[in-house]
């Protein structure tokens, strides 16, 4: 078995990362890592602290409650196509959540995300010394691409090498 590159360990991580969402809609992992390659934060899609997860099934489902209202906490974005009615979505993007962890958003050289950024994450991200955005599936909001390329910063889209294709 050869030896992933660090592009390809960091996608891993985030990948296993987004497995912890809570949210229904999409499951997102994010890593910031430093100029050395080392992990500053993580990060993954999901309703604040002590809120209860959309996620959650019921633990019975009775002859007359149908498949899709099996989650009783869903937001109600939970629905709505991706990109769209952001707002009525509670969950915190991953992004997000691993800048609220970074001790120090000022040492960020890279950051891994299984979605690219949207247009509120890719401008979080372009105010601290992020230089890197790499994804493994494109977000539909392509201003954050410009933006980002605005600021002279990469937005590279990796293929998943965890998928046999």
């Amino acid at each position: 078995m050869a030896r992933p590159s660090r592009h390809e360990w960091a996608m891993a991580l985030a990948r296993e990362t987004a497995k912890r969402s809570t949210c229904l809609r999409r499951a997102v992992g994010c890593i910031l890592l430093d100029s050395h390659g080392y992990v500053l934060a993580t990060g993954y899609n999901g309703v604040a602290s002590g809120m209860k997860h959309c996620n959650e099934p019921y633990t019975w489902l009775p002859d007359t409650i149908e498949e899709e209202t099996s989650f009783p906490n869903a937001c109600t974005g939970a629905a709505s196509p991706s990109g769209t009615n952001l707002d009525a979505c509670q969950a915190i993007h991953a992004e997000q959540n691993a800048l609220l962890q970074c001790r120090d958003v000022h040492a960020i050289e890279s950051c891994y995300v299984t979605a690219s950024p949207c247009v509120t994450c890719a401008k979080l991200l372009m105010n601290t010394s992020c230089s890197m955005i790499m994804f493994d599936e494109e977000y539909p909001q392509p201003e954050a691409k410009r933006l980002w390329q605005q600021r002279q910063g990469l937005w590279v889209q990796m293929k998943n090498t965890a998928d046999p294709q």
